[in-house]
């Protein structure tokens, strides 16, 4: 009996969903970066602007959580298709 799991139609299933959880995984975590990215510039531009931090420091930790959603999410993407269990 060959003990090796990654042979057939399992490793087939496995390189697939490896590859597509893989893809979808940098995507999520690209776009929750770029809303991160921009929140902070712009957080930065409001608070310059306005003399006040209170408004631009808001929308940075409002993106700052979208950026950390996007990589949770990809992240798990990625895990899903390896097979692993979170």
């Amino acid at each position: 009996m060959n003990s090796n799991k990654n042979n057939g139609a399992e490793g087939a299933a496995k390189g697939v969903t490896s590859t597509l959880g893989n893809l979808a995984g940098g995507v999520s975590k690209t776009a929750g970066g770029l809303v991160g990215s921009a929140g902070k510039g712009l957080g930065d531009t409001i608070n310059n602007t306005t003399g006040t931090k209170a408004a631009g420091d808001g929308l940075q930790s409002v993106t700052g959580g979208i950026e950390d959603a996007g990589n949770s999410a990809g992240k798990g993407a990625e895990d899903a298709g390896q097979w692993k269990k979170s």
